[in-house]
């Protein structure tokens, strides 16, 4: 098992714009290729402006193959115009972390 972990971070004052976007936008489209996420989240300790979502794959193949999928999609792709018509993000992180076998 491999996740997918990623960080974005958000002007000041945009998150919550950004949120209701990919509420209404792009977690349908992202999920249905992906399936439901491990992780989805924000803090209000630290970086206030950053959230946080982690995926589940079974290895790096599956992980492409789900992705292709997802950018092969026109939903997806639409909020992705809109996110970026948006312009609240600043930038991203992505870290490929596998599983401890003792913590799985």
């Amino acid at each position: 098992m491999i996740y997918d972990m990623r960080i974005y971070t958000c002007k000041p004052a945009t998150i919550k714009k950004h949120m209701a976007l990919y509420q209404e936008m792009g977690f349908a489209p992202q999920s249905k290729h992906l399936g439901k996420p491990v992780v989805w989240a924000t803090t209000e300790v630290g970086d206030v402006n950053q959230y946080v979502h982690i995926w589940a794959y079974k290895d790096v193949a599956d992980r492409a193959a789900k992705r292709a999928a997802m950018w092969d999609d026109p939903d997806w792709i639409a909020y992705t115009q809109k996110s970026a018509e948006l312009g609240a993000l600043i930038k991203q992180e992505n870290r490929i972390l596998i599983g401890a076998p003792f913590a799985e």
